[in-house]
């Protein structure tokens, strides 16, 4: 039975010594690709030595580049900034929006008022935050969005929307300010109720004031909790 199992023995012994020959042979067949690659960037060096001038062209086609997408950028940023202080809309214009692009719209308008931060995170999922912003006061300011299409002949916010919002907006998405933004009527109980939990409301009138003049939200508001930190604004 021992001299059986020495055959076996041996061919397992034989198997590293195959895998360090085959890991030898590819690194000999590295050797080649190395030497080819250092020779050819030593040609190109040697190239671009004896041509000069090609390098000076490159560095100046860069820098050119360079210098109109920086252009380009901040042109960008100074029409972007020109726009945003001009963004007026009138009611008409709202209530001819999608829904999403009514959202969208209360976004450019925070972002109008300075809050640079300003996202539509409306959609599936949203647990009741349409647009977040942060004011220049250091705010935190959570929005949900109701558009109606046909203004006020739309069915009102009520309290349940209310209380969506109520739900989420501090506890969930840490707002500072929780507001709930339509184009369309609120129900007395909705206001109430509002109200008492310390939720702004900005209906058809305050809507209307907002789009289409220049002062912020926060000017229109009352109760708005005091600035988070102080700020050349405050």
């Amino acid at each position: 039975m021992a001299a059986a199992r020495r055959p076996a023995a041996r061919r397992h012994s034989r198997r590293p010594a195959r895998r360090r020959q085959h890991a030898h042979d590819r690194l000999i067949g590295l050797v080649p690709a190395v030497f080819l690659v250092v020779a050819l960037v030593v040609a190109v060096v040697n190239w671009l030595l004896a041509h000069w001038w090609v390098l000076v062209v490159i560095g100046v086609l860069a820098a050119l580049a360079g210098g109109g997408w920086v252009y380009h950028r901040q042109q960008r940023a100074r029409w972007d900034a020109v726009r945003a202080q001009g963004l007026r809309y009138g009611l008409s214009q709202l209530d001819a929006l999608h829904h999403t692009r009514f959202e969208y719209a209360v976004r450019d308008l925070m972002r109008r008022d300075g809050c640079r931060d300003a996202v539509r995170a409306g959609g599936g999922g949203d647990l009741g935050a349409d647009v977040k912003a942060t004011d220049p006061y250091g705010r935190r300011w959570v929005i949900q969005c109701k558009h109606r299409r046909n203004g006020l002949a739309g069915s009102a916010v009520g309290t349940p929307d209310l209380q969506i919002l109520n739900g989420t907006a501090r506890q969930v998405h840490g707002a500072d300010v929780a507001v709930i933004v339509t184009n369309g009527r609120v129900t007395a109980p909705a206001v109430n109720f509002a109200e008492q939990q310390r939720l702004h409301v900005v209906d058809r009138r305050t809507l209307g004031a907002w789009a289409s003049g220049s002062r912020p939200l926060w000017e229109l508001l009352r109760a708005v909790p005091p600035p988070r930190r102080p700020t050349t604004l405050s």
